[in-house]
């Protein structure tokens, strides 16, 4: 066996076994379950209805839902790429999530010597799963399960560091995970695209096309996302007004974004047509915008006003940026998660920002110190114990001021973002290494490289077959010139025997 070969015969089972062994081993060393779990801590005292599985599963459930059905249809737009994106989902977030129980077991849940496991570590281990899927975007189509499998083991490991230096030290609000989650994983899998750079696909490829079916299943995917988001955004947030706050403000920010979605779409083709990519991935752009500011007291209005801003960048990223980032700086962001995660995760840093030095009493009333619990007073200081009277179980806090608070979202922005971006080019570096069944150029976006497809598979046109119209064909040679990389396409991209012929 080559060390080029694309055989995963030996490859992906001897990986994972290895990584099936590890965790194994470690599960078996350092997890143990948490109060809510053992049976050993249950007496006639025990109220099971307290139990916070009560609490934490229903969010757990509609986050597996997003997760497993939202990401794997969204990522199967491909028409020759259909198992790729769905399978290697599956496969890349199963193992993602359980290294992700340890990695950030040891940052979060670490006591006694143990991993204390619960439902509320599968909750977090999921968003850390979010980060590994995101960052396959920018990848996919041009790397393999084996690929995949690794960058999922170096990358939950980097999160974990970024997340454990955001929260433990620099302590911001991010409740929706527009920092954490969204930019860090946009900048890390820019990061990796950036060294496994593939010249020959600035030119399109002949099976970088869509179908029907195939857009019709991505958008299915995006429905499922719209539908959970809310769910996506309060899970972390306080019990109570505050996780009220955020799912309102979440379905408005999505709300907002698809209005304005469809509206550019048509106003932004020279046709006056809707694209189905614009449809599968802008509308969802207010949930990644509302994200920073979710639980604060914003406002619907200003919900409604950042849905429609984030729908409005990612629309022109889509169309002018990514083109740029592809032949300029050798950024070729396959699913654009720089215009859906990236720019709207700024945005929501920014508007995070304003609502902090905005925040004041007047506005939310002695509960300011639990939404924004680092500017609670310190310990010993007479306020806290004023407001203690007031909210039973406020918690001392740091003391900080809106400006100080304000300064601490910047640097956890600049830091998520360095982190993410060299984490993400030294990915890159390891993935390009001989024995990891990288696909050749020839074989992106092809579901038989890696899988026994069925006997209709060859009958699926592609860009090749003379199955697009000419009209379809005219559109794209327009598209050529300035929009080759744009994420997802509704018609066959051309290539360049076609363009040479035509």
């Amino acid at each position: 066996m080559t060390k080029n070969s694309t055989n995963l015969r030996v490859r992906l089972p001897a990986l994972m076994f290895a990584l099936e062994v590890m965790i194994i081993v470690l599960y078996t060393v350092f997890v143990t379950y948490d109060d809510h779990t053992n049976a050993l801590l249950q007496t006639n005292m025990t109220k099971p209805m307290e139990n916070a599985v009560y609490q934490d599963y229903p969010f757990f459930a509609d986050i597996q839902v997003m997760i497993f059905i939202g990401f794997g249809c969204l990522l199967s737009f491909f028409q020759r790429y259909g198992f790729g994106g769905m399978v290697f989902n599956f496969l890349t977030a199963t193992f993602a999530i359980q290294w992700a129980i340890l990695i950030q077991g040891f940052f979060h849940f670490y006591y006694d010597g143990k991993i204390h496991l619960g439902v509320i570590n599968l909750i977090n281990a999921e968003f850390a799963c979010a980060v590994v899927l995101i960052s396959f975007g920018a990848v996919l189509g041009k790397t393999s399960p084996v690929q995949l499998l690794v960058m999922a083991l170096l990358e939950v490991p980097v999160f974990g560091v970024a997340e454990w230096i955001v929260v433990k030290y620099l302590k911001i609000n991010d409740a929706g995970g527009s920092i954490l989650i969204h930019v860090f994983a946009c900048y890390f899998g820019l990061g990796a695209t950036f060294i496994l750079y593939r010249p020959s696909l600035n030119d399109g490829h002949s099976k970088e096309c869509t179908s029907y079916q195939s857009d019709m299943l991505s958008v299915l995917g995006t429905l499922f996302l719209w539908v959970f988001w809310p769910s996506f955004n309060c899970a972390l947030t306080l019990r109570g007004d505050d996780q009220h706050r955020a799912i309102l403000h979440t379905f408005i920010g999505l709300s907002a974004s698809t209005l304005t979605a469809f509206a550019l779409s048509a106003m932004l083709n020279k046709n006056g047509k809707l694209s189905m990519a614009d449809v599968q991935n802008v509308t969802l752009a207010g949930g990644v915008t509302v994200g920073a500011t979710v639980d604060m007291m914003i406002t619907p209005a200003a919900a409604y006003a950042l849905g429609m801003l984030g729908c409005t960048a990612c629309m022109l990223g889509y169309k002018y940026l990514s083109p740029f980032l592809a032949q300029r700086l050798r950024v070729q962001d396959q699913c654009g998660i720089h215009n859906l995660h990236g720019l709207t995760g700024l945005i929501s840093t920014v508007a995070a920002i304003c609502a902090i030095l905005w925040a004041s009493e007047e506005t939310y009333g002695p509960s300011l110190y639990e939404t924004f619990s680092y500017r609670a007073p310190q310990k010993g200081d007479p306020r806290l114990a004023e407001l203690q009277e007031l909210i039973p179980g406020l918690k001392a806090g740091l003391g900080r001021t809106a400006k100080e608070q304000a300064l601490y979202q910047l640097a956890a922005l600049g830091s998520t973002i360095a982190l993410a971006a060299v984490g993400g080019m030294l990915t890159g570096l390891l993935l390009k290494l001989p024995y990891l069944a990288s696909p050749s150029d020839e074989f992106c976006f092809d579901d038989e490289l890696f899988f026994n497809v069925p006997a209709d598979y060859n009958q699926v046109p592609g860009a090749q077959d003379l199955g697009c119209t000419e009209t379809q064909d005219k559109q794209q040679r327009s598209r050529f010139r300035g929009d080759v990389l744009r994420k997802y396409t509704q018609e066959c991209r051309p290539f360049s025997k076609l363009v040479t012929n035509g």
